[in-house]
């Protein structure tokens, strides 16, 4: 089991889950994936969580980003959980969550933590990009429930500055301004970004949403 760093490979697998056998790599396809991992099933802050992505997933399709949970019970337990989620959260749980009870899965994704607990997965989100590259990973304390605003931000930014020479500022939403890499020079950057350059330092240099 080795940590999982930024640009590694996500980690491939085969598993049950709540739709069926689920091979990693065949579901993502040439999409992106988000995969939330949760250490139980029946869990009060993870049942508002996938509530919420079921309530998201209009918003991670247009992101061509497919979703996927995972959670150390068996599916038949997803099952009986899918039930509770939809009832309290008043949605229908319309992705996959993964069966890992001999948590396979999650010690491929370094989900174990002892300092944290030793039977419990700890609560991370994977971004993994079509390439199967991990873009960004992001873990959570038990307690504290994910933003999913957050999630599609990151989303936005990651897929922008993919295929752009763009990096993007703090607090940066679609649409705002974002920063040209250190790398393009301040002459190219003018004749690469024809919305306009503006130089607030020779080292900061910024330029309008190029997708917008």
């Amino acid at each position: 089991m080795a940590t999982i760093r930024l640009g590694d490979k996500a980690p491939d697998f085969t598993a049950d889950s709540s739709m069926g056998t689920i091979n990693l790599y065949d579901y993502l396809g040439d999409s992106w994936g988000i995969l939330f991992l949760h250490p139980a099933d029946f869990t009060p802050v993870c049942t508002t969580e996938l509530g919420t992505a079921s309530e998201f997933k209009d918003e991670f399709d247009k992101r061509n980003v497919k979703m996927l949970a995972l959670s150390v019970d068996g599916a038949a337990s997803h099952a009986e959980w899918i039930k509770d989620i939809n009832e309290v959260q008043n949605t229908i749980v319309n992705f996959p969550i993964i069966a890992d009870e001999d948590k396979k899965v999650s010690h491929l994704y370094d989900m174990i933590h002892p300092n944290a607990d030793n039977n419990l997965t700890v609560r991370s989100v994977f971004i993994i990009a079509p390439d199967k590259s991990v873009k960004l990973t992001l873990t959570y304390s038990a307690s504290t429930g994910r933003n999913f605003y957050e999630l599609l931000r990151v989303i936005d930014s990651l897929q922008l500055t993919a295929y752009h020479k763009v990096a993007t500022p703090a607090n940066w939403e679609h649409g705002k301004d974002v920063v040209v890499i250190p790398a393009i020079s301040t002459a190219d950057a003018k004749e690469m970004f024809t919305k306009g350059v503006t130089e607030v330092k020779p080292y900061l240099r910024m330029t309008p949403d190029p997708t917008s």
